[in-house]
């Protein structure tokens, strides 16, 4: 079985370029991870109560509306997110990268994981997958780490399903993968092979879907996979933990 084949076998394969039709919103969410904390901050979950507005008197010189076509389709969660794992099948390491929403070509979050693409597949296979972020502030030279949004971590020590695997990188967003983020625009949901040109490979395996984002606390944040209900479980979870 080849990568790419179990890669498929998770995700619903979507074509990888802007020129497709869009795909048609997700389905229901289906967590099947559990968060990393039970008693989550309200604040960070609560919905926002809709105020009542009133009439707008109408106006020759009102903008005209914005075309359906550039607008994202509403999620179905405050918390929900796309993540897109992606990397290169030979020899390269794996990428995880969370947007906002799948417009949006600067992502929120982009890291570079030791893992290779290769290792990832095959964990994958079991079915369960867990890849916990840890850094460690009280042995950081720097005492701003401590205190700084939990996101902007420079380093991590990394474990994949209790292993210690090396480290993750936190990186800017380079043009090349705005561009290839670009080109996935079209697809919410599916996992496959886009041509782009991303660190001298004209080839990028990727796979993507949505994920809830849980906020613990300052210190403690997860992706939990939401798998779409018609395909066999897959359970992928990445935490980014801070300790003190």
């Amino acid at each position: 079985m080849t990568k790419l084949e179990s890669l498929r076998r998770f995700l619903v394969p979507c074509i990888g370029n802007s020129r497709t039709s869009p795909s048609p919103p997700p389905a229901a969410k289906k967590r099947l991870s559990t968060s990393l904390r039970d008693d989550l901050d309200e604040k960070h979950h609560h919905l926002i109560q809709p105020q009542p507005q009133e009439a707008e008197p109408p106006s020759c010189c009102s903008s005209p509306a914005t075309p359906a076509a550039n607008l994202a389709p509403p999620r179905p969660s405050r918390t929900m997110v796309i993540g897109t794992i992606f990397g290169h099948g030979r020899g390269g390491h794996v990428w995880f990268c969370v947007q906002q929403d799948r417009l949006a070509t600067k992502p929120a979050l982009l890291l570079e994981l030791s893992i290779p693409t290769s290792g990832l597949i095959q964990e994958m296979q079991c079915g369960l997958v867990r890849i916990a972020l840890e850094f460690n502030a009280a042995e950081s030279d720097d005492p701003e780490l401590a205190r700084c949004p939990l996101r902007s971590v420079p380093l991590w020590t990394l474990f994949c399903n209790g292993r210690k695997l090396g480290f993750a990188v936190r990186r800017k967003a380079t043009q090349q993968t705005k561009m290839m983020l670009k080109t996935m625009q079209n697809v919410t949901v599916g996992a496959g092979v886009i041509p782009c040109k991303f660190h001298d490979e004209k080839e990028v395996m990727y796979m993507r879907a949505n994920y809830e984002c849980v906020l613990g606390s300052a210190d403690s944040e997860s992706f939990h996979l939401i798998n779409p209900d018609q395909l066999p479980g897959q359970e992928l979870s990445v935490f980014l933990l801070r300790t003190r």
